[in-house]
């Protein structure tokens, strides 16, 4: 299915639910996308940490 496609078929079904629904319909999504914001900001991050600290990270786990 298309992204046109399933829009169109959630168009539909937002269309059916009352105001209440919908505004914790919105409550959710607002949440799921700041979710997937921090988890996006974690991975860069971690990925910046393991760049730069490669050296101490692999002194740290291999003892001499």
């Amino acid at each position: 299915m298309s992204k046109e496609e399933i829009k169109s078929e959630i168009n539909k079904i937002l269309d059916t639910l009352p105001d209440k629904a919908l505004e914790d319909l919105l409550s959710l999504l607002k949440s799921i996308s700041d979710s997937h914001s921090r988890t996006f900001d974690t991975i860069a991050l971690l990925s910046k940490i393991l760049e730069e600290d490669n050296n101490l990270l692999k002194r740290l786990a291999i003892p001499e």
